[in-house]
């Protein structure tokens, strides 16, 4: 009687897991985004970066790893690092209530607003309308109605959720709101005697060295030629909610160039623009504990249930025991606006961390082929991502 011999499958070299991380963008490219840029990193160094697809369609310009993309709710992890931070320093605690901070004329009209605490503005747990999901902004915002040379007040969205709420449950319930972070940036301005986008600078961005950075529309661009043309999906649900401005052209079938918007409008909610490089940099000294202490660390971590069953949200980040086919344990925070989408995360548990930026924003299209989120959430690029990263561990010991 023969003995059976199970041969195990062959391991992949640095070679395999980099070419399967260059098709999987390529595929992302292929089934429509225009252009998509990604980077992997273990410790602080960059162990592969790429990009793929077009910066300019008509003009037939490459995307490259250069490039910088609006990060969408990127942002928001920045702000709740900034408000943690406060909390470290007794400028803040988790318990108080917007009533006790903003003037009244600030939040006139929004319901929960007064009552919410800072913990229940970063887990989303504030019952608070997202101005996001309200009709007549998201035509003004992203669609037909739009004002591209229009920079947005810091609290002019506000406007559109100063009513009874439509959309969000009771508080202490999980709901997703833009307008949360818009009342955390405001406070931040209103403890620190600064601009929110000042004190980002000073607290995250000059200490770890992100040079490519900022707030549109608040902040001086950084390197503006290294900005793409912006895409977004103009499916039957976009131009149904939003509409598509006069000054959006088709460049492709579903596709409008967006190249002429600004980001005002989402500001402390969604409004910085940056690249894979600095992100990264932002996802290391976040994993390793540099930016905060093990107490804000831990709240920054303490999960709580949502909505979406995929996910738990702590305090300005989620994080997904399953994603992809990763079935490890992933912290971070999507990001999508008109024009753009991203994505950052990091092991929870391993030194990797991974970022995906693209030209092209889905943001009230429903589902779509492509984006920064499908590259992660349609394939197994988690998991090459940390086998590289292993691989590289091991070879730098």
């Amino acid at each position: 009687m023969h003995q059976q011999i199970t041969m195990s499958p062959p391991k992949r070299t640095r070679q395999d897991l980099v070419a399967e991380l260059e098709a999987l963008l390529q595929k992302s490219v292929d089934r429509g985004a225009p252009g998509v840029s990604a980077a992997v990193a273990s410790s602080d160094d960059i162990i592969w970066e790429s990009a793929k697809g077009k910066s300019d369609i008509v003009g037939d310009r490459p995307l490259d790893s250069h490039h910088h993309f609006g990060i969408g709710s990127i942002t928001k992890v920045f702000v709740a690092v900034v408000i943690l931070q406060l909390v470290d320093e007794s400028k803040l605690a988790l318990s108080n209530t917007v009533d006790k901070i903003l003037n009244p004329e600030v939040y006139a009209g929004i319901e929960n607003a007064g009552q919410a605490s800072i913990e229940r503005l970063l887990s989303h747990h504030a019952g608070i309308d997202s101005w996001e999901d309200e009709p007549s902004w998201i035509v003004r915002g992203r669609g037909k109605d739009i004002r591209n040379d229009h920079i947005w007040g810091k609290t002019e969205a506000l406007d559109y959720v100063r009513r009874p709420r439509v959309t969000a449950p009771e508080p202490g319930q999980g709901y997703y709101s833009n307008t949360n972070y818009t009342l955390l940036g405001l406070i931040i301005e209103k403890i620190t005697g600064q601009t929110a986008e000042k004190e980002i600078r000073s607290r995250i961005l000059e200490p770890l060295d992100m040079d490519q950075t900022y707030f549109e529309g608040f902040e001086e661009a950084k390197h503006p030629e290294h900005l793409p043309h912006r895409y977004h999906w103009a499916t039957d649900r976009f131009r149904d909610t939003a509409g598509v401005a006069p000054s959006f052209p088709y460049v492709r079938d579903n596709i409008i160039e967006v190249t002429p918007s600004n980001l005002s409008t989402s500001w402390t909610a969604g409004g910085m623009i940056s690249s894979v490089h600095d992100l990264l940099k932002f996802a290391s000294a976040l994993r390793d504990g540099r930016l905060l202490g093990s107490a804000s660390k831990d709240i920054l971590k303490d999960w709580k249930p949502f909505p979406d069953s995929s996910q738990q949200v702590g305090h300005g980040i989620f994080r997904w025991d399953s994603l992809g086919t990763s079935n490890e344990s992933w912290l971070g925070h999507t990001g999508g606006v008109l024009g753009f989408s991203a994505f950052l995360l990091w092991r929870e548990e391993g030194d990797c961390a991974v970022c995906v930026l693209s030209n092209v924003g889905s943001v009230h299209s429903g589902d779509v082929p492509a984006n920064a989120v499908t590259v992660v959430k349609r394939s197994n690029f988690l998991e090459i991502a940390a086998e590289l990263a292993g691989i590289s561990k091991k070879s730098a010991a």
